[in-house]
């Protein structure tokens, strides 16, 4: 399945149906007075956040979502029917634009949350609801309200406990397959991981979210390599694990380049907790090992892990190392639906 993380669609919400003018007519009935019933509310436009889905592909083959429209009144004192709603189902963590891509209507963060984004209309009133005692028999009745119409933007952020950071090639991609059941593409050129990949990690009978997030290099804010777009998804992480990859010319200037375009994109990522580890200590010589590990020290200003995902060496001591940071972060609650979310009623 093909990854899409944004999409943009036109949603309707349905019109209200119209009253009705009507008049009680039967035989011996001399006085039947009025009874036309009035319409139908329109049917509403709803987000849904469910289980089972981690990407907006079904968004991208149909963008236009029209609810059904309310039934118009009718006599003997009938309404019209409510129009029935549609609901969008998307994954959670989705978040729910205008169409400026600016303005934020609904962050669906957990499954089961529902936003309406568009309400139908109301259903005008049939000729009976004006019916008073000096006005015996109206002869109007109101037309419904119309729906509301508007272009979303769909904006994906996946919902992970850690995500791991580094340049291309750093075994980021490696390191998720090594402890989980995920399967990224592994191959020893830049730019492997196109995509974001999650998995679920177990360590000591605990298990969390891992997500492997497409290498980063200088300029990425700027648009070099594959950019920042997918920055996004690391937002919602409690913590980063970030992989230097030992065998390349200088860990310290390969840590501070990563940590310069994480800084750069904004959003709190710069102040994330962060777990660094040197990663392929197997293709290092011990005097490397030692050389690499002090200048990784002095860039990050803290002793990082030491580990190989090719053979597992010191993978559980970095799983456990994750797994505290979110300990300690997971009394922080994620955001609930903000701004202009609108719920059902009832």
């Amino acid at each position: 399945m093909k990854f899409l993380d944004e999409a943009k669609v036109y949603v309707r919400s349905g019109d209200g149906g119209n009253g009705c003018v009507s008049f009680r007519r039967e035989k011996f009935i001399e006085f039947g007075g009025p009874n036309g019933g009035d319409g139908g509310k329109g049917g509403d436009v709803i987000l849904q956040a469910v289980d089972g889905l981690n990407t907006l592909i079904d968004y991208r083959y149909q963008q236009h979502f029209k609810a059904k429209n309310g039934g118009g009144g009718m006599g003997k004192d009938r309404h019209g029917a409510n129009g029935d709603d549609i609901v969008l189902k998307v994954p959670a963590g989705t978040q729910v634009y205008e169409e400026d891509g600016e303005t934020l209507l609904a962050d669906l963060t957990d499954v089961g949350q529902r936003a309406v984004v568009a309400r139908g209309g109301k259903g005008g009133f049939g000729n009976a609801h004006f019916k008073s005692s000096t006005n015996r028999a109206p002869r109007h009745a109101n037309p419904g309200q119309p729906g509301e119409e508007l272009t979303i933007r769909l904006r994906l952020k996946l919902i992970a406990d850690a995500g791991i950071v580094g340049l291309p090639n750093a075994g980021k991609s490696t390191f998720l397959a090594a402890v989980s059941a995920a399967k990224p593409k592994i191959a020893d050129y830049p730019f492997t991981t196109l995509h974001p990949q999650l998995g679920v990690v177990e360590i000591d009978s605990r298990e969390f979210v891992l997500a492997d997030i497409p290498g980063l290099i200088e300029g990425a804010h700027e648009g070099m390599g594959l950019g920042d777009r997918f920055l996004g998804h690391v937002e919602r992480c409690r913590v980063l694990l970030h992989l230097v990859d030992g065998t390349v010319e200088h860990a310290g200037v390969a840590y501070k380049t990563v940590r310069a375009e994480l800084k750069a994109y904004g959003q709190g990522l710069g102040e994330k907790p962060e777990v660094v580890a040197l990663n392929k200590a197997d293709a290092l010589t011990p005097e490397q090992l030692k050389r690499q590990t002090a200048r990784l020290e002095r860039a990050a200003k803290k002793t990082p892990l030491v580990v190989s995902a090719a053979t597992g060496a010191g993978v559980p001591d970095v799983l456990r190392a994750l797994l505290r940071v979110i300990d300690q972060t997971r009394h922080q609650e994620r955001p609930s639906i903000v701004a202009k979310a609108w719920h059902p009623q009832g």
